[in-house]
């Protein structure tokens, strides 16, 4: 099966929420609100990176990665997620591609970094770690991990779009 990683089109909404949905159905620690999450950033053009694997003319993959807001005024960070991958698709490196292409195009578009929430055992193979100066509110400090594109790491709260609030 070869993967295709492209830019998302006009014409993938429907299916991006689809696999968004099907991804996290049965996902321990979701609020299954990732599809909404999706659009909302895509409706108001927060969604600044939107990559789809492609297997067979079909949407098997999809990152999502928005800008963030730091306490301390830094600028060029982002927020990595929702990522999903189609459950039978699962475990075969689409989200790893999918991950190291949503790095490298925020690196092209000069990023300064890049937060996200997810398990550290998976999300340090890419680079990301807890930092202590970066906190997320309600998230155990483990969970929630940074990875810096130059030679600053913020520090404060950082806040997501408000299309993560609901």
């Amino acid at each position: 099966m070869e993967i295709k990683i492209r830019k998302e089109v006009n014409s993938d909404g429907a299916d991006i929420k689809a696999l968004t949905t099907s991804a996290f159905l049965n996902a321990p620690h979701t609020s299954h609100r990732e599809p909404l999450i999706v659009d909302a950033l895509r409706d108001s053009g927060n969604l600044t990176v939107s990559l789809v694997a492609e297997a067979d003319g079909q949407i098997v993959g999809h990152v999502a990665v928005s800008p963030v807001s730091i306490a301390d005024g830094s600028q060029g960070w982002y927020g990595l997620g929702p990522i999903s991958v189609a459950p039978e698709h699962q475990g075969i490196g689409i989200g790893s591609r999918l991950m190291r292409q949503a790095l490298a195009t925020l690196r092209e578009l000069g990023a300064s970094g890049c937060v996200l929430l997810g398990d550290p055992k998976y999300y340090s193979r890419f680079g990301f770690k807890a930092e202590p100066n970066l906190a997320l509110p309600d998230v155990p400090p483990e969970y929630f991990q940074a990875i810096s594109f130059g030679t600053q790491l913020p520090s404060g709260l950082v806040s997501y779009h408000e299309s993560f609030n609901g």
